[in-house]
């Protein structure tokens, strides 16, 4: 049980970092928003949240200059404006279209899902492979594994990541373990797991929770979590045709913020593979979903406050299995590192990256590896903004590992 100590000691954390050692930052304080409110004035003149990142593929000029879909082939056809929600939906209806052996099922998905992501598919593919089950999320992954067992393209959907624990033995011991413990003779890589994840402003204890790392300690499993459309589009077209099973988490909050011009093109982006989103040579910031675009707007505080740093920032994209050369090459490059998420921070999946780059790259540190995570609590609903990562926050563990 939680005790109010606790949750005095969080406020108080967020009550002090709201005094901040940068005047310019301390007197628009008052004006700051996280992502929860993208119409919030900003800080000091700065536009915060996802309304007015970098980050995103809005235009079809920025998805013909992309690298990453120039490399796939697609970035010269056609586009089309989407949220990451319809961009979802686009992937599970290519993924139909070119799989006749692909089903979708989880709780209301034949009328499109509480999010509308499996909208009209019931409709245009049939209710034989598109349908509802009953409320049993045990029973969703039991049967996911025994449709892929069989040798069809299993798509489920577990509601809210919060409710996947019912699940968690069917995920972690037969899902996980069938192609092991056959000796190869049987796999169930045909599964792919959807479920939106991570916090939204009101969600509270069992709508915000971000359960990635549970997972994380399973051979077996595939752990993918995108920011946006495009990304969100190619990543589960991936999770969908590798052959292993996948967890796939969707930070629901970027559902319908997140908008990008996605190509209309079958294309799938690389797992395991993590994104230098912005280049940098002072220190590595890591993170992965939404709270990409929080670090992004906590490195423009940074770079404005102290002129001549530049931030590399990553997006890790995949969690399992990661991606641990491109980190260690940043790393090795800049000397610092940042991991932010919003799980909490005891045995959150930082603590693994913390690990892993501390021995690879422990003769080029020159400071201690700082993680910026949830608090070692349960989701609040009226304090999640003091238990979130957030600008502010990130700022000031950015600001404290640069000036170590």
């Amino acid at each position: 049980m939680i005790s109010s100590n606790s949750i005095s000691k969080i406020f108080r954390i967020s009550k002090q970092s709201r005094i901040l050692q940068a005047p310019n930052l301390a007197n628009g304080f008052k004006k700051y928003s996280t992502i929860f409110d993208t119409s919030a004035a900003p800080i000091n003149g700065m536009d915060v949240g996802v309304a007015h990142t970098n980050l995103l593929l809005k235009s079809i000029a920025s998805v013909r200059n992309n690298s990453e879909l120039k490399q796939l082939g697609v970035s010269e056809g056609p586009t089309k404006k989407m949220n990451m929600c319809q961009s979802i939906n686009n992937a599970i209806r290519t993924s139909m279209a070119t799989d006749d052996k692909a089903v979708v099922f989880g709780e209301d998905v034949a009328f499109g899902g509480v999010f509308r992501c499996t909208v009209n598919l019931a409709e245009d593919f049939g209710r034989e492979r598109v349908f509802n089950t009953p409320l049993t999320e045990q029973g969703i992954a039991g049967f996911g594994i025994g449709v892929a067992a069989a040798g069809h393209t299993a798509i489920a959907e577990i509601q809210f990541a919060d409710y996947i624990f019912p699940a968690f033995d069917q995920i972690v011991n037969e899902a996980a373990k069938y192609r092991y413990r056959s000796g190869g003779e049987f796999d169930v890589g045909g599964l792919t797991i959807r479920t939106p994840c991570s916090a939204i402003g009101h969600g509270a204890l069992y709508h915000s929770q971000s359960p990635e790392a549970y997972f994380s300690h399973t051979p077996g499993l595939k752990i993918v979590v995108p920011r946006s459309p495009i990304q969100a589009k190619g990543l589960l077209l991936a999770s969908i045709r590798d052959k292993n099973p996948v967890l796939f988490f969707e930070p629901k909050i970027l559902y319908r913020s997140t908008v990008e011009q996605v190509p209309e093109e079958d294309y799938m982006l690389p797992l395991s593979k993590a994104e230098i989103v912005k280049p940098g040579n002072d220190i590595t910031i890591l993170g992965y979903g939404s709270q990409i675009y929080v670090l992004e707007n906590a490195i423009q505080l940074i770079e404005r406050d102290m002129p001549g740093v530049t931030c590399e920032l990553i997006d890790l994209r995949t969690i399992l299995p990661w991606d641990v050369e491109t980190v260690v090459e940043s790393v090795n490059k800049t000397g610092k590192l940042v991991i932010s998420h919003e799980a909490p921070i005891t045995s959150g999946f930082g603590a693994e990256i913390a690990a892993e780059i501390s021995k690879r790259c422990f003769t080029k540190l020159e400071s201690p590896i700082n993680r910026i995570c949830g608090a070692d609590t349960p989701f609040p609903l009226i304090f999640e903004r003091f238990y979130v990562p957030d600008i502010v926050r990130c700022y000031e563990g950015i600001k404290e590992t640069l000036q170590y």
